[in-house]
């Protein structure tokens, strides 16, 4: 059975951090029953191969989830406009390292969003992103709707990793000292598909309200050529991102 690892830390608390919930307004339609984005980057780029477009990025031998996930957004808001991108093993393995200072410690999600939001990564640079109440699952399922997934934290249930190797759906389950970084990809009536360890992963909404810990809605640098309504208050976003680099 092959071994992978975690790294997510607990999760970081920043009264800067944007809200989701605050730019939703009530003119924001509600979401559809389900929603895939694989289906619309599978179609855009002609592969179908999750194990081809979203590698483990050493994630197997490290606790460098954390940007294993933002690699696999990367490709993830490429792909849904036509454009194949993956970002190299070894560069997801150099961008953990300089982020961790060299050791394999495992990262904070808020840590890597705010270097993301500063810095360039393999040529993107996000525009914002905003926290997601995570027990509002219309508001999740907005946010995949929307921007095209969500980056997501959760606290490891016990057998993830033997039923993930099983090709089993991930249920509620007693709860781990362990944290992983994902990046969700669609939802249905039953729960959510996850990008994770080289592949897709299912779980359910009752795994969702047990395991995850914090939810992140980011918005990729086509955001601001992006028209978002009726329903999601971009104006007023810009306004506070403004007011928090003040």
């Amino acid at each position: 059975m092959q071994q992978f690892r975690f790294g997510k830390h607990a999760p970081k608390h920043d009264y800067r951090t944007l809200l989701l919930k605050k730019y939703l307004t009530a003119a924001m339609p509600a979401p559809p029953a389900s929603h895939d984005v694989l289906s619309i980057v599978y179609n855009k780029l002609k592969v179908s191969d999750p194990t081809k477009l979203f590698p483990m990025d050493g994630n197997d031998t490290l606790g460098d989830c954390t940007i294993a996930a933002l690699a696999h957004a990367i490709t993830v808001y490429n792909g849904l406009v036509g454009k194949k991108k993956i970002f190299e093993k070894q560069n997801v393995i150099k961008l953990y390292k300089h982020l961790t200072g060299g050791i394999d410690s495992g990262l904070n999600e808020l840590d890597v969003l705010n270097y993301w939001q500063s810095k360039e990564v393999d040529g993107d640079k996000i525009f914002a992103y905003a926290k997601i109440d995570a027990k509002n699952h219309i508001h999740v399922k907005q946010a995949i709707q929307l921007f095209g997934g969500i980056y997501l934290g959760f606290q490891v249930q016990e057998n993830c990793i033997e039923d993930f190797n099983a090709r089993k759906i991930w249920t509620k389950a007693p709860l781990t000292n362990e944290g992983h970084a994902v990046y969700v990809v669609g939802y249905d009536k039953t729960g959510v598909t996850i990008l994770t360890w080289g592949n897709t992963q299912k779980a359910t909404w009752g795994w969702w309200d047990e395991c995850v810990d914090e939810a992140y809605a980011i918005l990729p640098p086509e955001a601001k050529k992006s028209d978002f309504t009726p329903g999601f208050d971009f104006n007023q976003l810009k306004n506070d991102l403004n007011e928090v680099a003040n």
